[in-house]
């Protein structure tokens, strides 16, 4: 046996309280319905076409979806800027990084998609 073992110290104990490192069924449940919700929202916009403008349509499906990544990142990933001493911190920050250079760069590609492979068609014509 390893002298971690026999200290007490098992497999699973990380260094982490129990309230930062699991979560409650509540909060999973919470966490759960929020992103349901977050996600059903977008869907029945688009669906529903209730607002008139596209752009601002997209603008509200972006504005959710960073939402629901900060519901994912509270309830599923628990991340707080008070746990693993700061640690949690740098990695909302490069996750926030990420999630733009993603959300532009796909963003980006689809207009150029639609630009560049559909003849004839610009997005203004589009119904």
């Amino acid at each position: 046996m390893s002298a971690n073992t026999q200290a007490g110290h098992g497999h699973d104990d990380h260094g982490h309280s129990d309230e930062h490192a699991h979560g409650s069924y509540k909060s999973y449940m919470t966490g759960f319905v929020l992103a349901v919700i977050l996600t059903a929202i977008p869907f029945y916009l688009v669906m529903d076409g209730t607002i008139e403008s596209k752009t601002v349509t997209g603008l509200v499906i972006m504005a959710l979806a960073v939402v629901q990544i900060v519901v994912h990142m509270i309830y599923f990933l628990h991340m707080s800027p008070r746990s693993d001493g700061g640690w949690t911190l740098m990695a909302l920050l490069f996750t926030v990084i990420i999630v733009v250079i993603t959300l532009s760069g796909s963003l980006w590609v689809m207009y150029h998609l639609n630009a560049n492979m559909m003849p004839g068609h610009s997005m203004s014509e589009l119904p």
